[in-house]
C-alpha cells in the first residue's frame, strides 16, 4: 500500500508546498531585478541538471528525483512570470470593444515571452530525457505544460472563477484577456480528455508490477488528477484559495489574505498549480 500511497502524497504535497513558495518568492523576484533573474535562471539550471540525472537512474529514487527537478524547473519559469518579468511585448489592456481573432491575438502577444520560455524549458527536458529509461521529469513538465494552456485558452473563452484579483498589479492587464460565463465550449473537451488520459495512466498502474515506472506514473497521474480538479473550479462555486493563504499573506500583508477570501481558483497563473 506504501509503494501507492507514498508518490500519491508526494505529489500532492509539491503541488501545495511549491504553490507556496513560488507566491512567497515572487515579490523578491519582482524586487530583484536582474540579479533575481539569475538566480531563478541558475535554479532553472540546476533543475535541469537534477532531470537530466534522474532520467538515467531506473529506480523508484530516479522517478521522485525528476518529479521533483521537473516541478522546480516549472516554478523557476512561473516566479520569472509572476514578478513580470518573463511575460510578452504588449504591457496593456485592450481598448474597449476589442473582440474575436483580433483579441486573441493581443492575449497571445500578451504571453508570448512566457510561452516561448515554457516551450523552451519543455524542449530541454525532452533533451535531456532522450533515450534513458526513466522520463518521469518529461511526463511531469508534459502534463504540467498541457494544462496550463488548456486553463489559458479556458480563461480566454470564458469561466466562472477566472480569479483575477489574484494578478499582482505587475499583471494587472492581463485581467482584460479573462472572459467570464458559466462554461464554455471548449470545457468539456478539455475536461473529457484529461480524465481519459488519467484513466488509461491508471490501467496502466494497475497492470504493471511495482516499480521506478509505476511509480513515476503515479506522481504523474496524481498531478494530472489535481490539473482535472482545478479545471472544475474554474466553472463551479467554489474557492480554494485558502489552501495558500499562509504564504499569501506573507506575500501580500496589504491585501492578499483579502483577495483570497474574495477570488475564486485561478489556474491561469498561480504557480505550480497545474491548470
Amino acid at each position: 500500500m506504501s509503494e501507492v500511497l507514498l508518490p500519491v502524497a508526494f505529489s500532492l504535497f509539491a503541488w501545495w508546498f511549491g504553490t507556496g513558495i513560488v507566491f512567497l518568492l515572487e515579490p523578491a523576484a519582482r524586487r530583484g531585478g536582474k540579479r533575481a533573474m539569475v538566480l531563478v535562471g541558475a535554479a532553472a539550471a540546476v533543475a535541469l541538471t537534477g532531470i537530466g540525472h534522474a532520467s538515467r537512474m531506473a529506480t523508484a529514487t530516479g522517478a521522485y528525483l525528476g518529479f521533483a527537478s521537473s516541478v522546480a524547473l516549472w516554478g523557476a519559469i512561473e516566479i520569472g512570470f509572476l514578478s513580470g518579468r518573463i511575460v510578452g511585448p504588449r504591457r496593456h489592456p485592450c481598448p474597449p470593444g476589442c473582440h474575436g481573432p483580433r483579441h486573441f491575438l493581443h492575449a497571445v502577444e500578451a504571453l508570448l515571452h512566457h510561452e516561448i520560455a515554457l516551450l523552451l524549458g519543455g524542449v530541454a527536458v525532452a533533451v535531456a530525457s532522450w533515450g534513458h529509461p526513466n522520463l518521469a521529469g518529461a511526463w511531469t513538465f508534459a502534463v504540467l505544460w498541457t494544462m496550463r494552456a488548456s486553463a489559458k485558452i479556458n480563461l480566454h473563452l470564458g469561466v466562472r472563477n477566472p480569479g483575477e484579483h489574484l494578478l499582482p498589479p505587475q499583471l494587472s492587464h492581463l485581467r482584460c484577456y479573462f472572459a467570464r460565463r458559466p462554461i464554455n465550449l471548449f470545457f468539456p473537451f478539455t475536461v473529457s480528455a484529461a480524465t481519459a488520459a488519467a484513466a488509461l495512466m491508471v490501467q496502466e498502474i494497475l497492470m504493471r508490477p511495482p516499480d521506478a515506472i509505476r511509480c513515476g506514473l503515479l506522481l504523474v497521474v496524481t498531478l494530472l488528477v489535481l490539473a482535472i480538479v482545478e479545471h472544475w473550479l474554474l466553472v463551479l462555486p467554489l474557492r480554494a484559495d485558502a489552501l495558500w493563504a499562509w504564504a499569501i499573506r506573507r506575500a501580500r500583508p496589504q491585501g492578499g489574505a483579502a483577495h483570497a477570501d474574495e477570488a475564486g481558483p485561478d489556474a491561469s497563473r498561480r504557480g505550480l498549480r497545474v491548470s
